[in-house]
């Protein structure tokens, strides 16, 4: 639907049908309700091999119907679709295999369905027929290589002569299909900003970048953007909170049964951490990265399918391989080549104690070996400790000859970018790529490049193929083979969506959830900190203090006005817990680990505790101790208020609870400064810097969703919980989200303090707001049509706030605004 379109429908009374019209969805029954979660592989599958393959399997397509694949099974046979997604009752499926006529009902042969294999297909199609990706009852004998393979490149055709544009081009001219064209400046840039800063391109930026002449200039505007570090670490946490199942909340974080690996991560993102390292620090784990290989330590029994060392295996071979284990971790699989034994020889290597081997819950009196997947690359030692088995797992997934390692991460950044994978779905690398070639090449230069990130994604940035015009699909069947035909258009993410409206709304949250500081700092802008703060404890001869003696220290702040932005540093020799009024902050277990926090939305106006709860390291002997802290309140007007540890602290032998809350009457006395702390400095002041100044400055910029625990509007844009990896988002739209487009009190919030932040500038007339929203929204100017109508419906002069709320609600509607293409 065009903007001129869609602008009849502009109105609050109106949004629901024009929603609707805009997503292209019938109003039709929500997702049958049900009692039961139903399991593919376990409840579905079993029926349909033992009822339907033998001839609708494999190469038996009786009525033309065959089941091999989910698109197979509902595009149906003859009499049309099998199963009426969302509606078991009115699915052809289920009115066969319940007839009572024997010459209709399925399967013709043999004893009828149980009720209850009946009511396990009902509830299945009810919930969306969900399927196991890559599985299919067709006989599969690709193999996929193990070690790195470098294909020889085809000639140029003429003037293109990137490499991947020359194997793309070959395949084309080899079906005789032409050759996608060029988008226009405009559309590239928008894709461009997009794809590798997850935002909207500034319209003064877009405007001088479609005037500039240099025949470079895209080239130069991939490396802008890759160079841009916190804008192209805030958009890809996305992908790789997602491919690392981290999180800011939910499932494991209430009773610490999980483990962020947030700061880990954006530290790896912005220094453009080589892949291969970042991979062997989860695999073999420091401290900040050990949430991955941890899991979720899920409260109360679980089944042997989902303890943490068989979690350990599943997340391992999925992140790194692109292989399903979970069906194999309960038995053999049903969908490729892995076995029990290969999923609990994985567990066995991250398992501290002997690991029992489980067979659909049930032990079968066997004991799992520590092995990897692939031992023609090396084996693993299980006589030795955890740590070391970790180490020489890390070494085999990171191992020069592992080409599975490489093509599995160039083929997410392909899908990522491009729309579609090689291989696809990207975790089901057991199946034949499209085109082995442009898989092995990418993969192969992946590694010559050593395993950097960003060479990748500019190598593809840079390729006619990807500055070509989007496939158009007229008719979408899913039983045929998949042909490059160009990019495919790409959904925005949740978080893109969200910080698109921002962009356009001049709005975003004052804090964040993700603890993280944000940002990259020059040496010299580190140098310029001065720290002024001192190392206290409960003694003048802070080298006699005993091992593992505890205190507590304490400040009282007092706060006029709420900051800014605020900031604080902390460390302890040798744990401590912070706290502020009342509420954890952050915690530390290694005085040469520096911990940097944001404070805003932990401090108040008045009196602020401040509470460090100190223990010492050391075992029984005395030991040299000392607890440091510094913050910063940065007001408007370039105001600072610096604060820290000195004398002026207190002390108490109270240890405070989880709550940061003493019992009883504490006694509190003077803290005393720490003498000679020079060692201690040399080694952590410059880390002490950085991060002060990374949280002084985290909250200057605009905060991104990316940084934020998920919502329900985001939830409704297929943002995922993450109890689970997921490595593939919803491409099409669903019901809820047009109900949530039209009725969302956060989206209509959004938009109202977007109108009202748009009005609030002086002399804004309702022409000069359409061109401006037009510019920004979609990297164009509005047609003589949409600008008429968009007036007409604005008014003349300024708007009121209402209706330019109405008027951005039917840009951020637009397909045209949802999607990258």
């Amino acid at each position: 639907m065009t903007c001129c379109n869609l602008l009849h429908f502009l109105g609050k009374r109106l949004r629901f049908g024009a929603a609707f019209a805009l997503l292209g969805i019938c109003v039709r029954p929500m997702l049958g309700a049900t009692t039961v979660d139903v399991d593919f592989s376990h409840d579905i599958l079993p029926i349909l091999k033992s009822h339907c393959v033998k001839c609708h399997g494999g190469n038996e397509r009786e009525g033309e119907f065959s089941i091999n694949t989910r698109d197979h099974l509902l595009k149906g046979g003859e009499h049309g679709p099998a199963i009426k997604l969302g509606d078991g009752d009115r699915s052809l499926l289920i009115e066969l295999i319940t007839s009572t006529d024997k010459s209709k009902r399925m399967p013709p042969e043999g004893e009828p369905l149980f009720e209850a294999q009946v009511r396990s297909l009902k509830d299945w199609i009810n919930q969306g027929a969900k399927w196991e990706a890559g599985f299919s009852f067709a006989k599969n004998s690709y193999e996929p290589p193990l070690k790195p393979r470098r294909p020889e490149l085809p000639a140029p055709k003429g003037t293109r002569v990137h490499p991947i544009d020359r194997i793309l081009d070959a395949d084309c001219m080899a079906r005789k299909e032409e050759i996608p064209k060029s988008i226009g400046d405009a559309e590239f840039a928008r894709r461009a900003w997009m794809d590798l800063t997850g935002l909207l391109p500034p319209s003064k930026e877009l405007e001088e970048f479609v005037k500039d002449s240099d025949p470079k200039k895209r080239s130069i505007l991939i490396r802008k953007l890759l160079d841009d570090k916190r804008n192209y670490t805030e958009h890809w946490l996305t992908f790789w909170n997602d491919l690392l199942r981290n999180d800011y909340g939910g499932t494991g974080f209430i009773t610490g049964g999980r483990k962020q690996i947030s700061q880990w991560l954006y530290r790896s993102l912005i220094e453009n951490k080589p892949y291969d390292q970042m991979a062997r620090e989860l695999i073999a784990p420091t401290e900040e990265s050990s949430g991955f290989a941890d899991g979720i330590r899920w409260r109360g029994t679980v089944s042997a399918g989902q303890t943490v060392e068989i979690q350990f295996a599943q997340s391992v071979g999925q992140s790194f391989l692109g292989i399903n284990l979970k069906c194999a971790s309960c038995h053999d699989s049903f969908i490729d080549r892995w076995k029990l034994d290969d999923a609990y020889g994985l567990a066995a290597i991250y398992s501290k104690t002997p690991l029992d081997i489980h067979r659909c819950d049930k032990p079968i009196g066997k004991q799992a070996k520590a092995a990897w997947l692939f031992p023609e690359l090396g084996t693993i030692d299980g006589n030795l400790a955890q740590p070391a088995r970790l180490k020489q797992l890390a070494d085999l997934m990171t191992h020069a000859e592992n080409g599975r390692f490489t093509r599995t991460i160039v083929n997410r950044l392909w899908h990522r970018m491009m729309g579609r994978g090689i291989v696809e779905p990207v975790d089901a690398m057991q199946t034949e790529p499209w085109s082995e070639d442009l898989l092995d090449w990418l993969a192969t230069d992946f590694a010559d490049h050593k395993f950097d990130l960003k060479h990748t994604l500019e190598l593809i940035c840079n390729s006619e193929a990807y500055q070509s015009q989007a496939e158009v699909i007229d008719q979408f069947d899913p039983t045929l083979p998949y042909k490059y035909k160009g990019p495919r258009a790409k959904r925005m993410t949740a978080e893109q969506f969200v910080d698109s409206v921002w962009q356009l709304a001049q709005f975003s949250p004052r804090d964040y959830d993700a603890p993280v500081l944000r940002g990259d700092l020059t040496q010299r802008q580190i140098e310029s900190i001065a720290l002024g703060s001192k190392w206290i404890w409960n003694r003048a001869d802070a080298e006699n203090a005993p091992g593992e003696e505890r205190v507590a220290f304490r400040k009282v702040l007092e706060v006029d006005t709420l900051p800014l932005r605020a900031a604080v540093i902390v460390t302890c020799d040798n744990s401590f817990d912070l706290f502020v009024n009342g509420k954890k902050v952050t915690s530390g277990d290694q005085w040469d680990r520096v911990r940097g926090s944001i404070l805003g939305k932990f401090l108040k106006v008045g009196k602020n505790e401040i509470l460090i709860a100190a223990k010492n390291g050391g075992g029984s002997s005395p030991n040299p101790a000392g607890a440091f802290l510094e913050g910063r309140l940065i007001y408007s007007g370039d105001r600072i208020v610096s604060f820290g540890t000195n004398a002026t602290w207190e002390w108490t032998a109270s240890v405070p609870d989880k709550n940061g809350k003493l019992k009883g009457t504490p006694k509190w006395e003077p803290a005393f400064e720490v003498s000679n702390p020079d060692v201690w400095m040399k080694k952590i002041e410059k880390e002490m810097k950085t991060q002060l100044l990374m949280g002084s400055l985290s909250q200057e910029w605009m905060v991104r969703s990316a940084l934020l625990k998920s919502d329900a509007f985001q939830k409704t844009l297929g943002r995922p919980n993450r109890d689970q990896i997921v490595t593939s988002r919803p491409n099409a739209w669903s019901t809820l989200e047009a109900l949530d487009m039209n009725n969302a009190q956060v989206l209509d919030g959004y938009l109202s303090q977007g109108a009202t932040n748009l009005l609030g500038e002086s002399g804004t007339t309702s022409s000069e707001l359409v061109d401006r929203i037009f510019r920004q929204a979609l990297s164009r100017v509005p047609s003589a049509t949409e600008k008429r109508i968009a007036l007409e419906v604005l008014g003349s002069g300024t708007p009121s706030v209402e209706r330019l709320q109405d008027f951005l609600w039917s840009v951020v509607m637009l397909p045209e605004f949802q999607l990258i293409r």
